[in-house]
């Protein structure tokens, strides 16, 4: 299955997620299973992919974005289950669709061949502990500016909100954690040395202090965790988490980093 076949099944995907995402606003019975076939499909095609490249496709930019909308779309339905947040299954899949649509309309270059510092057993893993991490995390933001609106017209917070946006951030800091850890460990067998204050891995660090600021404000006395300061972190958090994976690239100072390819 190559490249070509996103033409077909990405179309797919984003008619299930959106379809999926319009029932579960109305409270819709079968949204799950919509999201959930979105998600099937989205699968189907990177195992192929994989299968026909040879290599994990988790290269380009492209590559990760169906990895990224994969996830988006498995943890909504993983939330949902828990918490019963409509909301929350309609904007992962909706979210999910975004970045196929940009795998539509801007398709990367996708080769076989891996670079030599990406021949390594700690790629995969690496890669998809952040993956599943930006998913995670991007769902606390999204649950901080409900909540906010929450405190903002009722002036009483959703304590199972509250419940929420504490769980995704531990899940999602765990993995961001990992992916750090891992990462290290791969720069030491690849270059000699395990931290080197390469861009992305400084710009990773601050993300995961950010979210390590949420936890600390959340378990400090109530008097001292404001409501508003506590949950402006995820949001603040994400943008970071975008510049991470996303802005990083375009920095100066980047370009002699070991992260662009």
């Amino acid at each position: 299955m190559n490249w070509a076949w996103h033409d077909y099944l990405a179309p797919l995907s984003i008619f299930l997620w959106v379809t999926g995402a319009f029932l579960a606003i109305r409270d819709r019975k079968y949204a799950p299973l919509l999201v959930l076939a979105g998600a099937a499909v989205t699968l189907v095609f990177i195992v192929g992919l994989w299968i026909r490249l040879e290599r994990p496709p988790m290269r380009t930019m492209g590559e990760t974005r169906l990895w990224y909308s994969f996830f988006l779309s498995a943890a909504g339905l993983l939330a949902f289950k828990r918490w019963k947040y409509s909301w929350l299954l309609a904007f992962t899949a909706i979210l999910a669709s975004v970045f196929a649509v940009v795998n539509l309309v801007k398709p990367e270059i996708h080769s076989r061949t891996l670079m030599p510092a990406l021949q390594s057993a700690y790629f995969v893993p690496h890669v998809t502990m952040y993956m599943l991490s930006y998913a995670v995390l991007a769902a606390s933001a999204v649950g901080s500016f409900i909540q906010l609106r929450n405190i903002s017209r009722s002036g009483q917070p959703d304590p199972g909100l509250y419940d929420f946006i504490d769980n995704v951030v531990y899940v999602g800091l765990g993995f961001l954690a990992l992916g750090l850890i891992i990462g290290a460990a791969w720069a030491k067998a690849a270059w000699g040395h395990y931290w080197s204050w390469d861009p992305k891995e400084t710009w990773a660090l601050i993300t995961l202090a950010a979210f390590l600021l949420y936890i600390h404000l959340r378990l400090s006395p109530a008097k001292m965790a404001r409501p508003k300061l506590v949950l402006m972190v995820p949001p603040v958090g994400l943008i970071l988490l975008l510049i991470t994976w996303l802005g990083v690239s375009y920095l100066p100072a980047a370009q002699a980093s070991v992260h662009v390819y």
